[in-house]
């Protein structure tokens, strides 16, 4: 029996294992590292992912009390192959595709993808993931740590504990809040839904988009986001919403945590703070420029910032402990309209 339209997600249109095979062959090498730095690398990333615990738990009062899992340390074919599997899951997606010539032209398409990102990703937290039947797992691409330190001029093993402790901060928001896979795997499987919508809906949302795209103000109704809502029904917009909201709050209270640790824990926190900084706003080539478009990097970045500004002024006027009532479920998350004006959060939820 044949699924419907309504049915259909597009996670089932993608040959997955194709995608981890195509864009584990794209991927670049990683920098040049003898046995002996790479062998460092992974041990010292091994373990700062251990010792971030602790500090983070302090800091945020998220403790769920569970024993520290370890992380694993992936190079960028590991990630890719990591990430195709946790897309999989996330978009609904089966080991057969629907058909197999399409799922191998989408397969390579998102394989080249995925390699283009291989080269850029410190760390993930992986909700997703079995984690050794834990649930969630924390991936650290090792070649991508070394590249950056370098290019940075920083200490490796400081650098090493920072990114550390942006990445466990994910696993400690995830774990200590088991809601958080589910409302975003919820929001996922209406974004992935396929809708059916007509041609001439689609092209009347554009044209819209287009005559009023002037009157703007949301970054995430500009460029590409904008476009993507654009073209999307309303249940789709409203999980696009929910989805970049989410990743604004996990991203910016990463950014803060990271920020409040590392002085305690990492000697030369103010000049990696400053360094990363300069090395995200620095100018890129064109065709590196259309790609962090397409991909929706730039998108990310002002996750951080934007988020960060969130949390740094919510926590500054209550606290840590009053601001934990953001994770308490879906209703006291901030609405896409109060992520730049926290005063608005405040009065309504506290």
């Amino acid at each position: 029996m044949s699924a419907s339209a309504d049915d259909l997600t597009v996670g089932r249109t993608v040959d997955w294992r194709f995608a981890a095979t195509v864009g584990a062959r794209l991927a670049r090498p990683g920098p040049p590292a003898t046995d002996y730095t790479r062998n460092q690398a992974i041990e010292q990333l091994a373990t700062a992912a251990r010792e971030a615990e602790l500090p983070v738990r302090e800091v945020t009062g998220l403790n769920e009390g569970s024993a520290v899992t370890e992380a694993r340390i992936v190079d960028r074919p590991g990630w890719i192959r990591a990430a195709a599997q946790s897309m999989r899951v996330m978009t609904g997606g089966t080991d057969r595709p629907s058909g197999f010539v399409t799922g191998h032209v989408t397969g390579a398409q998102t394989g080249a993808v995925l390699a283009f990102v291989s080269s850029g990703i410190l760390g993930q937290y992986d909700p997703f993931a079995d984690g050794g039947g834990q649930g969630g797992e924390l991936l650290l691409v090792w070649p991508n740590v070394i590249a950056v330190e370098r290019q940075l001029r920083v200490s490796p093993a400081d650098f090493r504990l920072w990114v550390c402790l942006h990445e466990v901060t994910h696993r400690v928001q995830f774990r200590a809040n088991p809601w958080l896979a589910d409302h975003m795997s919820s929001a996922l499987a209406v974004l992935t839904k396929d809708g059916g919508d007509d041609v001439t809906e689609v092209a009347a949302r554009l044209a819209d988009f287009v005559r009023n795209r002037d009157a703007h103000t949301d970054p995430n109704s500009t460029g590409v986001l904008g476009l993507m809502r654009a073209v999307q029904a309303e249940p789709q917009r409203r999980a696009l919403d929910q989805l970049l909201v989410l990743g604004t709050l996990l991203e910016g209270h990463a950014d803060h945590v990271m920020d409040a640790v590392g002085p305690a824990v990492v000697p030369s926190v103010a000049t990696i703070r400053a360094r990363f900084n300069q090395r995200r706003q620095r100018k890129q080539p064109p065709v590196q420029r259309i790609m962090r478009a397409l991909l929706g990097v730039d998108a990310k970045i002002s996750q951080y910032t934007r988020g960060k500004a969130f949390v740094d002024h919510v926590v500054s006027r209550v606290g840590m402990e009053r601001f934990n009532t953001v994770w308490s479920g879906p209703e006291t998350l901030p609405l896409p309209t109060e992520v730049d004006e926290p005063q608005r959060w405040i009065d309504r939820v506290l």
